[in-house]
């Protein structure tokens, strides 16, 4: 006797229908597996026959084939138990066939038969509900990531006992989603930052045009405290951003338990001794790495250049790109990986160079090499270098923490700039802030006064900007326009942008021009311009 169950399985963060058949046939007693099943998928006869056997069935002595097709592509994980079990009793008589009809099955299933969550639950409600009429039938672990899928109708058996005796009473009820219990509120907040103003200004630049930075200085000086709270002046994700990252989650196998319901912005740091792999994605089953992971969020790299060259030189297709193509002979999978990046490191080997409290102790030579960690290219990708100075012990004990102004305020601010950014580009898709604009769009479409073209065009020559830099500094003129609420880039917000952007000569990791580019925010055009 043939039985066919509807599943569906995970490539990269999209689902696609797989159908578990399974023939039970006269002959010596086996059971062979086909349809390109890596180990765990290998492994499911062992766990099934378990689970049927303690769930009051039985396993009769056939030859049984489990087909997964399509057969040609290869599948993994332990999502697949639930629909070979429910097909092999179809296939021997024990469950009537005609109750699996308009059911999509995926679950792990435990040796007593309960139902144990699986990863890329998300993906599969979203394929479920693609094909009209059907109910998405998974372990109880999962409704909550199911439920998001608000017109899909999900059901959650405990056990495998109690989903056949539901099939055969006409149905598998709905399930409700279990409350979960949101995270409290983060307790980090800008306003614990004493001093650091100008940094301050960068972190809030960044936030509003979804800029790149890369926070030079000293120990000690707060790079990792100002990393940290990036997050928390961010705005909100919305409703189709919140799905992306719980998604890529759930396949990583990374859900934390009341993700679901807190929607947070991700913050990832994964350490310098990361591979490749793990921070690109990738491996001999492909997983998303921690560039995915940040997706709508930070990926923060304290130390850079403690990464070997070749792992962070992997970052400059998905910095460009937004995405990730992992490429093997089978196939290739793409992943989403549109983060903000937000680097640290120190400028010299002893990390005490331009320190005004601490001599540096490193040769011209050793300087130099130690900041040819970082290549050009990649450093050209960084929108915005900041230099982070050591902030006096004597201004740390004359001021308490919590007296600077609060996240929440800045938080205000670029919201207000994230929403004209979304009215900019409604009409270019998969654009949301001026980070990711075109940059030649950007150039010809946005009022830029005659001025900040002058200062642009001149600072261009000045420090040899590559075209990608030169659009770069349009963009982060444009973000700070959008914070002051201007309707045209004007010389003042260019000189802003340009204090952020070394020249083509200096060496990469060193801080930002100075001099007649060090002008603060709001000072005279004319004397910008002839400074340069």
């Amino acid at each position: 006797m043939l039985a066919a169950v509807r599943s569906a399985a995970v490539l990269g963060v999209d689902a696609y229908p797989v159908t578990v058949e399974v023939d039970a046939a006269n002959g010596l007693p086996a059971w062979n597996l086909v349809g390109l099943g890596a180990g765990a998928v290998k492994e499911s006869r062992e766990r099934v026959s378990a689970a049927i056997a303690n769930a009051g069935f039985v396993v009769p002595p056939r030859r049984l084939t489990t087909n997964l097709a399509p057969a040609d592509t290869r599948k993994d994980g332990t999502a697949f138990d639930l629909p070979i079990a429910l097909g092999l009793l179809a296939a021997t008589g024990q469950l009537d066939p005609d109750a699996l009809a308009g059911h999509l099955f995926v679950g792990e299933l435990g040796l007593d038969g309960t139902l144990r969550p699986i990863r890329g639950a998300l993906p599969v409600a979203r394929h479920a509900a693609s094909v009209p009429g059907t109910m998405l039938v998974l372990p109880p672990a999962n409704v909550a990531e199911a439920r998001l899928v608000s017109a899909l109708p999900v059901g959650a058996p405990a056990t495998l006992a109690d989903l056949v005796r539901q099939l055969g009473d006409g149905g598998v009820p709905l399930a409700v989603a279990a409350p979960t219990v949101a995270p409290a509120p983060p307790a980090l907040d800008f306003a614990d930052v004493v001093g650091q103003e100008s940094a301050k200004r960068a972190m809030e630049v960044a936030a509003a045009g979804g800029h790149n930075v890369l926070l030079v200085g000293p120990p000690g000086a707060g790079k990792t405290m100002l990393a940290r709270r990036l997050p928390t002046i961010l705005p909100a994700l919305a409703e189709e951003e919140a799905l992306d990252v719980i998604a890529i989650h759930s396949v990583a196998g990374t859900l934390a338990p009341g993700a679901v319901a807190a929607r947070e912005r991700p913050f990832r740091s994964p350490h310098h001794s990361i591979s490749a792999a793990g921070l690109i994605g990738g491996g001999s089953a492909p997983r998303p790495g921690e560039v995915s992971l940040a997706h709508h969020g930070v990926l923060f790299l304290d130390e850079l250049l403690e990464f070997p060259r070749h792992v962070l030189e992997g970052l400059r297709q998905p910095m460009e790109d937004g995405r990730v193509v992992v490429a093997r002979v089978a196939g290739s999978v793409a992943y989403p990986a549109r983060f903000t990046l937000v680097a640290a490191m120190n400028p010299c080997p002893c990390g005490h160079l331009g320190d005004p409290t601490r001599a540096c102790a490193c040769a011209a030579a050793d300087v130099a090499r130690y900041r040819a960690r970082l290549s050009g290219p990649l450093a050209d990708r960084i929108d915005m270098h900041v230099t982070v100075g050591a902030v006096p012990v004597r201004t740390l004990g004359a001021r308490t923490a919590g007296v600077g102004e609060a996240s929440a305020s800045i938080r205000a601010r670029v919201e207000r700039a994230r929403a004209r950014q979304r009215e900019r580009f409604a009409a270019v898709r998969g654009v949301g802030c001026n980070a990711h604009a075109p940059g030649r769009w950007l150039d010809l479409r946005t009022p830029v006064d005659r001025e900040a073209r002058e200062l642009l065009g001149a600072a261009a020559e000045r420090l040899g900007l590559s075209a990608r830099g030169y659009h770069r500094v349009l963009k982060v003129a444009r973000t700070i326009a959008d914070l002051a609420d201007a309707p045209s880039i004007t010389a003042a917000s260019v000189a802003e942008a340009l204090r952020y952007r070394p020249g083509q000569g200096s060496t990469p990791g060193a801080p930002a021009a100075s001099g007649a580019l060090s002008v603060a925010h709001g000072v005279r055009t004319d004397r910008a311009i002839s400074d340069l």
